[in-house]
């Protein structure tokens, strides 16, 4: 990928992560030349945007290279993750060798560059001499005109893989690395059967993108295939942690990792040939569409409506998305009203799909949410 990086001079950027030229020259301005570069999820609200700004205005820059992307705790503050440069690139070259990029790669790019993964995939070809096909947005028509024509690897989610193949029935036969959840087995059958070689993949913006990945040579659908080279995956007390030089310096704020074992929080296990197998993503958490959406987020935006007197978000599946937010609710006000007052707060990714009105929430004896109750009678949407 040729870009020219711009000479830069602030030690701290900031910058909404479109998927252009310019986002990608900048990125790689900000590596050159010792910039901490802050991405901004260009599909957030103003308020939004101004609340993670807010949130690292009073923690200086590390002085090095980096880039710094936002991601959600169960609590619905935001975490910014400081992705040094050094993090990225070992990523990228594990990553590199595991995917077969080298220098006559064409990786197209559809994940937004202030994702981990659309990040991910522009070291990888910035190391490997590739060339990055850079879409603005996700369309499925250019997609699939890609796969035939000029790529020779691509991202994606299930959803978007999903709506590629109703574009056509053969293509050659790209590597396709896809992350954001486990691909239905019907759906891996049909992608295969199609030409693409897909592998299944873990990660977060906490490790650079992928710690672990199927080989393409040997994929087989059922696990998220072993760790990257450099990567230490282990599950304890049924958690997955992961240590490398791949994962991130630390939360801005936060204390340093320093080579030791980050908790995920993700459920899993190894099977006998060191394979991750992802149980859950985290407790809390519904991705959507490859989009990780928290509930305490999207509750507490809810409880702000003057008519909600209690709310809580579950997953619930979903054909299309692999899962929505359901979301119960307490309150005197319609579905409309509800989801015209989430989008002015909300990213659109995040409204839920479905309301369900109770009397009361069920709680424990503590006096929280019972959740596993309300997930047990959850109603498919």
């Amino acid at each position: 990928m040729e870009v020219a990086p711009a000479p830069l001079r602030e030690p701290r950027m900031f910058a909404e992560g479109h998927n252009t030229p310019q986002t990608a020259a900048l990125v790689l301005g900000a590596m050159e030349h010792g910039v901490e570069l802050v991405l901004l999820n260009s599909r957030l609200t103003p308020g939004e945007r101004a609340v993670q700004r807010e949130s690292i205005a009073a923690i200086p820059p590390a002085g090095e290279p980096a880039a710094v992307l936002f991601t959600s705790g169960t609590t619905g503050t935001p975490k910014a993750a400081r992705l040094a440069r050094d993090n990225l690139e070992a990523n990228a070259r594990a990553a590199n060798e595991v995917l077969e990029v080298e220098g006559r790669s064409r990786f197209l790019c559809v994940l937004p560059l202030f994702h981990v993964g659309g990040l991910g995939i522009l070291f990888r070809c910035q190391l490997a001499g590739a060339t990055v096909l850079l879409h603005e947005r996700f369309d499925p028509q250019a997609v699939a005109r890609d796969l035939r024509e000029r790529a020779t690897h691509a991202s994606l989610v299930t959803s978007t893989l999903a709506r590629v193949l109703e574009q056509g029935a053969a293509f050659p036969p790209a590597i396709v690395a896809v992350g954001g959840g486990p691909v239905p087995g019907p759906l891996l059958e049909r992608a295969r059967k199609a030409g693409l070689r897909v592998v299944q993949t873990w990660g977060m913006t906490e490790t650079c993108s992928m710690a672990t990945c199927e080989r393409p040579r040997d994929a087989d659908g059922v696990t998220a295939g072993p760790p990257l080279p450099g990567f230490d995956v282990v599950v304890e007390g049924g958690e997955v942690l992961v240590r490398g030089p791949a994962v991130m310096r630390g939360y801005l704020g936060g204390p340093p990792i320093e080579g030791r074992f980050f908790r995920t929080g993700d459920l899993g296990e190894l099977d006998a040939r060191g394979r991750l197998i992802v149980h859950a993503r985290r407790s809390d958490l519904i991705v959507s569409g490859g989009e990780n959406v928290y509930p305490a987020e999207v509750e507490a935006a809810l409880l702000e409506h003057p008519a909600v007197r209690e709310a809580a978000v579950l997953p619930a599946s979903d054909e299309r998305w692999g899962q929505v937010g359901l979301a119960y609710v307490v309150t005197t006000a319609s579905d409309e009203e509800l989801r015209d007052f989430l989008r002015t707060r909300l990213a659109m990714y995040k409204v839920p799909a479905r309301f369900v009105r109770l009397r009361e929430l069920p709680r424990n004896a503590a006096g929280k949410v019972d959740r596993a109750g309300l997930l047990a009678g959850n109603p498919a949407p």
